[in-house]
This record gives structure tokens, C-alpha cells and sequence, in this order.
């Protein structure tokens, strides 16, 4: 539902070039060292290369004439600028199988004309030096990510920013917030996308300050961070699908940028899912037993026992997975549950 910033007149969010948009897009993620617009593209799940997807997607050439956000402040890209082509080609080229059915009619940026506009981004930037100054000097882990929207979605977020109904996004599945697609899995925005009376979808590509996240269970009521340590959510903690942030934080920590505006076919169904999701698990966990056993060999015998305790009052019910999951985090630690998941999947 945001859109990137790139020409913001603010006089603390310095414009970004070509070249600096090139140099995210072409080499992996590293954290910002400040909240400015000149960091790199977050391709911390992917490799850094870019296929050439020109002949297998042809772009829309009535472009300026058939623009949908005529006189709406966003200034279109014009097709041979190395920014158009550096985001078509990786779009396209995270879709898998679909993006040989998919055509980039138009990709527009974000001017921020207008007072509101540039004191959200202006805000944007204040945010992610509080989240880096939090977390003792660390990055504000800053990310790019998709959001579907109609037309008219992504012309009120630019006016107004992000809206709550009251209602959690994607029916509360991770809890009230608003979901993101991280950049390199586009697949799940473009399937949620509405087709508008042209025949468009559009995509806002954002950026988002992710700070530290926490895994968030399916079923979760969550709408802001389950404690101060935290900052946004994650859905798995080895490559995620879906960044959320939270309703509380959705007007601070996302910043709209681009808009890209494609076709596709109208029946989005069956396997669509890019190699990477085929030959990756979903799960965001191991079973816990098997879990339990990794960590025996690990944690020390006390630590152990809690964990074998939470373990069995959730299998009587007396707590939800949810909250065994958050007992298990905060005794044995994120980075050492990584390593155990991620050496249990590759296994």
C-alpha cells in the first residue's frame, strides 16, 4: 500500500540516483549505517543476480498515454531509464513460471509533492534512527516489500497515508497489521492484487523498517509487538513470506517509493510457485519433540526441563502454541534456533 521515495525534497532524505538504485538492486542486503534512501536492495534469500527478462515480457509502449496516475504527484519512469528496467527485470524474474505471462505496463515514483507527503517520509527517517538507536546501534534492518492495491489504494495511501478499517488484513491471519510481500517473493502480492477497469494490477514497492522482527504463529491476535525488544513480524524465521507491520506502526515505519503497474492473466490459480518455494519447506518450525532433542545437546539441563515443561502444557491445553513458541525463543534465543531449524532442513 506504499510507495517508494526517491526525489523527496526533504531536506533530510537526500535523493536517490540511478546508480545508487542500481547498486541495490545488483548486490546483496547490508543494513543502513543511516536512514537515508542509499542502501541496498534486501536480497538476503536470494542470490545477487538479475535475469533478462526482456524477451519474455514485453512492456506496454502506449505508456505516458495511458497512464493511470495522470496528474496524481507520482512521475512515470520512462522505459529505457536504468531504474524501469532494474525493477522490471527483477520483478519479473522473482515470479517463476508466471512471469512469462506477465507485462510491466508502467513503473511510476514517488515525488512527495506536498506537505504531508514529505513529513511522512521526513517521519520515516526519525523512526529509523529511533529503531537503530534502540537496538544499541544496530541497523534498523530497513527492507523493501511489496503491497497489492487498487488505483484509487495506492492514490489515498499517497494522500493520506496507510488507513485501519478495524478490520486485520488478510483475515487476521498473522494478526492486525498490514502484510507485506518481501522483495524477492512478489508471487503472494501479485496474486492479491485487484484488476482494475483498464485491465491493471498495481504493486507499491516500499520500503520497511523491519527493526528486529519476531515470529508470528498463525491464528495470532498480535497488532503491535509482543514486548519492547521488538519491532515488526515475520511469519518464518529462515525466509519469509510475509513482513508485518503491526497497525500500530503503519504510518512511521513504511515508506511508499514505487508504484509498478503490470497485466496478468485474471485466473491466478494452480501451482504458482517460483523454485525457490518448491524446493523449500513452508513450515516455520521443526517438531517440537525433534526440536527438543536438537536442543538437549545444546542447552543446559535446567533450560531444558522449562522448555519440556511449556511443551506439555500446551499439549494439555493449558497454553497456545503461540505463546510455547514465544517461551521457546526467549529461553534458547533466536540465532541458536536458526541454526538448529536451518540444519534440521537441510538434513
Amino acid at each position: 500500500m506504499a510507495d517508494y521515495a526517491h526525489q523527496c525534497r526533504s531536506p533530510t532524505l537526500r535523493t536517490v540516483t540511478p546508480d545508487a538504485v542500481a547498486r541495490e538492486y545488483n548486490h546483496p542486503a547490508v543494513g543502513l549505517n543511516s536512514p537515508d534512501l542509499s542502501d541496498q536492495m534486501d536480497d538476503q534469500y536470494t542470490d545477487s543476480s538479475v535475469s533478462d527478462c526482456e524477451s519474455s515480457v514485453s512492456s506496454d509502449q502506449s505508456g505516458a498515454a495511458t497512464s493511470p496516475f495522470v496528474g496524481s504527484g507520482l512521475m512515470e519512469l520512462q522505459e529505457g531509464d536504468r531504474v524501469h528496467r532494474l525493477i522490471k527485470e527483477r520483478f519479473v524474474s522473482r515470479l517463476g513460471a508466471l512471469g512469462g505471462q506477465v507485462t510491466v505496463a508502467g513503473i511510476h515514483q514517488n515525488s512527495y509533492t506536498g506537505e504531508a507527503a514529505r513529513a511522512r517520509a521526513q517521519a520515516f527517517q526519525i523512526y529509523s534512527e529511533a529503531v537503530q538507536k534502540k537496538g544499541g546501534g544496530d541497523t534498523p534492518n530497513v527492507r523493501y516489500a511489496w503491497y497489492a492495491t487498487s488505483k484509487e489504494g495506492v492514490l489515498k495511501i499517497l494522500s493520506y497515508g496507510f488507513g485501519y478499517s478495524g478490520k486485520p488484513e488478510n483475515n487476521g491471519l498473522y494478526g492486525c497489521g498490514v502484510y507485506f510481500a518481501p522483495d524477492n517473493h512478489p508471487l503472494e502480492s501479485v496474486k492479491s492484487a485487484p484488476i482494475d477497469e483498464d485491465g491493471l494490477r498495481h504493486l507499491l514497492l516500499c520500503r520497511i523498517i523491519m527493526g528486529k522482527p519476531e515470529l508470528v504463529s498463525p491464528g495470532s491476535e498480535q497488532s503491535h509487538p509482543s514486548s519492547e525488544q521488538y519491532d515488526s513480524g515475520i511469519d518464518d524465521l529462515l525466509s519469509p513470506r510475509r513482513y508485518i507491520v503491526w497497525s500500530t506502526h503503519m504510518n512511521t515505519h513504511v515508506l511508499p517509493v514505487y508504484v509498478v503497474s503490470f497485466r496478468a492473466p485474471r485466473c491466478l490459480r494452480g501451482p504458482l510457485r517460483t523454485p525457490e518455494e518448491s524446493r523449500k519447506p513452508t513450515s516455520p518450525w521443526m517438531p517440537f519433540p525433534i526440536l527438543i532433542s536438537e536442543l538437549s545437546k545444546i542447552l543446559r539441563p535446567s533450560d531444558l526441563s522449562l522448555i519440556s515443561k511449556y511443551y506439555k502444557d500446551h499439549k494439555g491445553g493449558k497454553i497456545s502454541r503461540h505463546m510455547l513458541v514465544q517461551k521457546v525463543r526467549q529461553i534458547a534465543g533466536d540465532g541458536l534456533l536458526t541454526r538448529v531449524i536451518k540444519s534440521f532442513r537441510t538434513k
